[in-house]
């Protein structure tokens, strides 16, 4: 990754753009329906390496965008906003941890039933779950290390601010945060070599839940916002090869530690 932005979008109405965004997720989604079986070894282990491939095939995405679960509609809006304005490949979280529960559930009915079918076992059920989630986690750093830049779009369902100090209730967008400001940065002609390179190749139940909250670090993304997305498209023609560089030249790093 080579630069975090934290956008904010104030009743911005992106859904003009949720059609191509929709398009562009249900491309992936549909793969990783159509994956779902093969995640399960005959001999009953789950292959870790096969599942982080299938979901996660060896295509470049320019950008890696992070939201909650309720902002999945304005997340898509953003996406084909991205595709069709900057001519970008944006890559959507939820294409991952929003099919958790089915990849949890299909381990669980084969290998986590009680004999009589009707409960499952609360100690087998612990250990498939914790290695759904780190496998998952560890594909989801890859993939944000494998993007040039991340978008977390900040909404007052996504983050919450309270004495200055912000928390989330959402353990992926904790995760997510947490790898953007530690990972390695990378020029953007490394990310770029890598994107010519794989193309040469081809390559809400209504039941009480569990809540637990998060606080998160949001001073290495560079603030942005509406007005930034527009004068970013309004100076897209100005010269720069790559329609990031433009994002990058009207957003100088932050001084609260984000190095370009």
């Amino acid at each position: 990754m080579h630069r975090g932005f934290n956008l904010t979008l104030n009743d911005v109405d992106l859904s003009g753009y949720q059609a191509i965004g929709k398009e562009l997720h249900a491309a992936d989604a549909n793969a990783v329906k159509v994956a779902l079986d093969h995640f399960l070894g005959l001999d009953g282990v789950i292959d870790g390496s096969s599942l982080q491939e299938l979901w996660f095939p060896q295509v470049r995405s320019d950008v890696f965008i992070s939201h909650s679960h309720a902002n999945e509609e304005m997340a898509l809006g953003l996406a084909g906003c991205l595709k069709q304005e900057f001519g970008l490949k944006p890559f959507i979280d939820s294409c991952v941890w929003g099919y958790v529960n089915d990849l949890q559930r299909q381990i669980d009915r084969k290998y986590c039933l009680n004999p009589d079918k009707a409960n499952y076992d609360y100690d087998k059920r612990n250990g498939t779950t914790s290695h759904v989630h780190m496998m998952l986690s560890t594909a989801l750093t890859t993939m944000i290390d494998n993007t040039e830049c991340l978008i977390f779009l900040n909404t007052p369902t996504s983050i919450t601010t309270r004495d200055s100090v912000s928390t989330t209730q959402s353990p992926w967008l904790y995760m997510e945060l947490g790898i953007a400001r530690m990972i390695r940065q990378k020029t953007p002609d490394s990310h770029r070599e890598l994107i010519n390179l794989s193309e040469s190749r081809g390559w809400k139940t209504a039941s009480a839940q569990y809540k637990a909250k998060y606080k998160v670090d949001l001073t290495p993304l560079t603030p942005i916002s509406k007005d930034t997305l527009e004068r970013w498209a309004s100076e897209l023609d100005l010269g720069e090869r790559y329609p990031l560089d433009c994002l990058y030249r009207i957003t100088p790093p932050t001084s609260q530690g984000e190095q370009a």
